[in-house]
């Protein structure tokens, strides 16, 4: 090692290279870090952390209303927009501040700028300085990805956008339907905006279980999202301070704010990946195998950089095996399977392993459990709502192989219902479990009728 520079030179100061980084120190290694923005990457900085701050500030609206059911009286509420966002630009700058800390107290040497790669184990970092390192780890996470150019396009935001947006706008149009289209659609709607969602699919949330899929546009469209599918946005054109969206069946919308949610893709460019033997992979993010490693021996990847599971505790996972296996003498892999998942919308979701379509197709029999009611919060709130619990089940085996909830506390739920698809419990361990009462997820381990029962045909 004494040829180089440092140990690791980590690029991306986000939540796996931050990880890595900090572990990679305290087995022994010389660690450098570059960060060109701010350190948190996309979860601290503009993602899952200020827009969780923004879902719960969205939810008092609706906690307001149903207050008046339990037999309280709320003076009339008003929002302030500018106090919501300087409060989570305050609790952002506190998380950017620990994570520095935890770098410089882990010895790791951080420098704030852009670095690229040279070769295979050079880096060039904006200063001019040239860095040599034993390896390199490559952790830029992904970026806003608008898709095809349409007019217009330049008056369109991203997510970066709205975290920062002066005031709250009046009408919004949000083109996608995944995690970032579904969430802000709640956020902005329940602060008080009348949004359209516009998704060029059959339905939201592509991916999910159908019956989650379905459930969540109906409380969306219950509570006034509009939801248009099978359209995109065609056009974005300029009126005064307003705009006018047209989609691709002709129809025209008018907006304050035109906001696109199509995906973030894998921050590729501009790296220097060719130059180190970097290659990329069919799915845009750069190749790796199990333990991280890229096709230069000396260069590995973690996170959404990678695109296999863009979720923050799969990158900090990832950042962890490789300071391990790399310098902890322990080769460790990451296991990809049954990654817990959750969308902050509202209702919320949360899920975890097979959806009923895919059980239906890997597994000899599917055996299918679904609980669809109003629950007890919403008998005095009044508030137009149920909640979905359903459990995949192997007709074979009896293991559950998939949990999905649509309600409140959904994510929570979905969290501890992971332990146990994680440990192959079966439909059997669910049942002996006694339930806790009154509370939503006893249904989780209260369910006895089959709602469906699937078996794959001899000749497939």
């Amino acid at each position: 090692m004494s040829d180089f520079d440092v140990d690791l030179f980590v690029i991306g100061g986000g939540s796996g290279g931050v990880r890595a980084a900090r572990i990679a120190a305290q087995h022994g290694a010389r660690v450098m870090l570059a960060e060109e923005y701010r350190l948190g990457g996309t979860c601290v900085i503009r993602g899952c952390v200020p827009k969780k701050l923004l879902v719960y500030a969205s939810r008092f609206h609706g906690e307001f209303e149903d207050a008046a059911g339990f037999g309280w009286t709320v003076p009339h509420a008003t929002f302030d927009w500018a106090t919501l966002i300087a409060n989570k630009d305050k609790e952002i700058g506190r998380l950017e501040a620990a994570y520095g800390s935890l770098l410089e107290k882990s010895g790791v040497k951080v420098v704030k700028t852009r670095a690229t790669l040279a070769d295979a184990h050079t880096v060039q970092v904006a200063n001019g300085d040239r860095v040599r390192a034993a390896h390199v780890l490559i952790s830029t996470g992904g970026r806003p990805s608008f898709g095809d150019n349409i007019p217009g396009i330049e008056h369109a935001i991203s997510s970066n956008e709205a975290f920062h947006l002066p005031e709250l706008p009046r009408r919004v149009v949000i083109q996608g339907g995944g995690y970032i289209a579904v969430e802000f659609a709640g956020i902005f709607a329940g602060l008080g905006a009348h949004v359209t969602l516009v998704y060029r699919g059959e339905n939201i949330l592509r991916g999910f279980d159908d019956d989650v899929r379905q459930h969540l546009r109906m409380d969306m469209e219950k509570h006034g999202i509009r939801v248009v599918t099978g359209r995109t946005i065609t056009a974005i054109e300029q009126a005064g301070t307003h705009y006018s969206v047209q989609l691709s069946s002709g129809y025209h919308i008018p907006a304050d704010k035109v906001m696109f949610a199509t995906g973030r893709a894998p921050h590729v460019a501009k790296l220097g990946l060719k130059e180190a033997g970097v290659e990329i992979a069919k799915n845009g993010g750069i190749a790796v195998d199990e333990y991280s490693r890229t096709t230069a021996q000396n260069i590995y990847a973690v996170g959404d950089v990678t695109n296999r599971i863009n979720l923050t505790p799969v990158a900090i996972r990832e950042g962890h095996a490789f300071a391990d296996t790399v310098f902890g003498g322990k080769p460790t892999i990451v296991d990809h399977a049954n990654v817990p998942t959750a969308v902050f919308s509202e209702p919320e979701v949360g899920a975890v392993g097979l959806t009923e379509a895919q059980a239906r197709a890997k597994l000899a029999q599917t055996d299918v459990y679904k609980s669809m009611f109003k629950p007890l919060k919403a008998t005095l709130s009044g508030r137009d709502t149920t909640v979905l619990l359903k459990l995949i089940v192997d007709g074979e085996t009896d293991r559950v192989v998939g949990c999905h909830i649509v309600g409140e506390g959904a994510a929570e739920m979905v969290q501890l219902a992971a332990v146990a698809v994680k440990m192959r419990a079966t439909k059997a361990d669910f049942d002996a479990t006694m339930a806790l009462h009154p509370t939503i997820a006893e249904e989780l381990v209260t369910m006895r009728t089959r709602s469906a029962t699937y078996a794959r045909q001899a000749a497939e």
